[in-house]
């Protein structure tokens, strides 16, 4: 089977860089979008010019509705990966049920059971890759809600690499400082906890992601920090 991977929220930032860069190292892709037509329209075009398969797939993952859809319009695919999320800064007392359900629909419920339908639609081996935060494994008091989810989407990486073993892997990375906030928020303070004193470099984005798409199928359940060091601080 062709090297064909589904990017969900692969219209734009992170997902649109890794989409065009994984269809440059040979991979055909399938893009979910919600709202960013125009930017998974341009996409495509320039996947198609590199001579790639490009798909488009619009569907909101706040719907349970359209997720075992999407994995079945996608067609033969052979990884996973979970991108799309949503991040808002919500201290504990505003946090609202509206709020709460949101980020659970996108960030947790989405990615679980796209995994779920891709793992009973494929016939032969696979790879999952959830994206995560270094907020995941230590928990802050801001962003809760997206903190949470990030938490929960963890655990739902390590046990699904023991269901799904030995046919699927199923890894994350979980990011540090890749991309400034789109809200256009206050960032002036955040390499102060970053020992590497850097921003990443989306490059190094898509070699690590990669490493988990075409390099060994020994490694399964492991959180990669893609975050120069924050996690550590």
């Amino acid at each position: 089977m062709a090297k064909r991977v589904l990017i969900t929220g692969g219209a734009k930032r992170i997902g649109g860089h890794l989409a065009l860069a994984l269809a440059k190292a040979g991979w055909d892709v399938v893009i979910n979008y919600n709202h960013s037509e125009k930017e998974a329209l341009s996409l495509k075009e320039k996947i198609e010019r590199l001579g790639r398969n490009a798909q488009l797939i619009q569907g909101d993952l706040a719907n349970p509705s359209n997720l075992a859809s999407i994995i079945d319009h996608a067609g033969p695919i052979t990884a996973l990966i979970n991108n799309a999320s949503i991040f808002e800064d919500i201290e504990w007392d505003e946090v609202t049920i509206d709020d709460w359900d949101r980020h659970v629909a996108v960030n947790l419920t989405a990615p679980f059971f796209l995994s779920q339908r891709f793992a009973q639609n494929l016939s032969g081996e696979g790879r999952i890759i959830n994206f995560l935060d270094w907020r995941a494994t230590r928990p802050g008091k801001d962003h809760l809600p997206y903190t949470i989810t990030k938490g929960a989407l963890a655990a739902v990486t390590k046990s699904l690499a023991q269901s799904l073993g030995p046919r699927i892997t199923v890894n994350a990375l979980a990011f540090g400082a890749i991309l400034k906030p789109s809200d256009g928020g206050d960032t002036s303070t955040v390499l102060d906890y970053v020992p590497l004193g850097r921003w990443a470099d989306l490059d190094e984005v898509t070699e690590s992601v990669r490493f988990l798409l075409e390099g060994p199928s020994y490694i399964t359940g492991e959180i990669i920090h893609l975050d120069g060091g924050r996690h550590l601080v």
